[in-house]
């Protein structure tokens, strides 16, 4: 087993890591205000791969988080994906984002709801039970006083949905995490391993992200 690189650029964070057997060896990131992936990315790998003291003959494959996110981010880091598992000829591997973004938390017992914000009060959201096992697909949805309400347990929220989420879901039951705020490759190292055991790879040539919703281009009206 060799190593698989990990990229995650479905939000504001530009996030590479490098794992062996599961196990992140090194991680660069960084989230600023403004998209600096197609800047950051490709000097992310590199210094990796330099700092790791491997080459990129060494990777067994490239595992990119598929979505749901910015349209923009993910179009960067799933071409940078592909173009490598094209040139060095190994597997490609896609990890859900919210499924990455959920790992960051650990809980014994209740519920996490990582959400990704896509504007005004709509989120991308999907459920996990406490074993980081999904519950309720990833879903494109516009947050009201009633989302979630049938919920009684523990709810945890995480992602960068937290503060607009707050002035709106109040129930007892609900606590918002101020410190996961983005999907981190770091936590794409044990699930990609999984599946790279299980053989779960995807087609370099058709793969495409998972935007969740259509990408409209706006025009400006003359």
């Amino acid at each position: 087993m060799g190593y698989i690189l990990n990229i995650e650029t479905a939000t504001k964070n530009c996030s590479v890591a490098l794992a062996k057997n599961g196990e992140t060896i090194l991680c660069k990131e960084m989230a600023e205000q403004g998209f600096s992936h197609a800047e950051k990315l490709h000097l992310f790998i590199e210094e990796i791969i330099k700092e790791a003291g491997i080459t990129f003959s060494d990777l067994s494959a490239v595992a990119v988080s598929q979505g749901p996110g910015s349209y923009t981010g993910l179009r960067i880091g799933v071409s940078a994906a592909k173009g490598l598992c094209y040139a060095l000829g190994i597997p490609l591997i896609s990890v859900d984002t919210l499924t990455v973004l959920a790992n960051q938390l650990q809980i014994e017992n209740g519920i996490i709801i990582p959400m990704i914000d896509a504007r005004r009060m709509e989120v991308y959201s999907a459920i996990f039970n406490a074993k980081k096992e999904m519950i309720r697909e990833v879903q494109a949805e516009i947050l009201t006083d009633s989302s979630f309400s049938d919920i009684d347990d523990a709810v945890y929220f995480v992602g960068d949905s937290n503060e607009k989420a707050k002035t709106i879901l109040t129930k007892s039951n609900f606590n918002f995490v101020d410190t996961v705020f983005y999907p981190s490759a770091n936590e794409m190292s044990a699930i990609s391993y999984k599946k790279f055991l299980n053989n779960s790879f995807k087609d370099v040539a058709y793969f495409e992200p998972y935007y969740l919703k259509d990408f409209m281009l706006q025009t400006k009206s003359t």
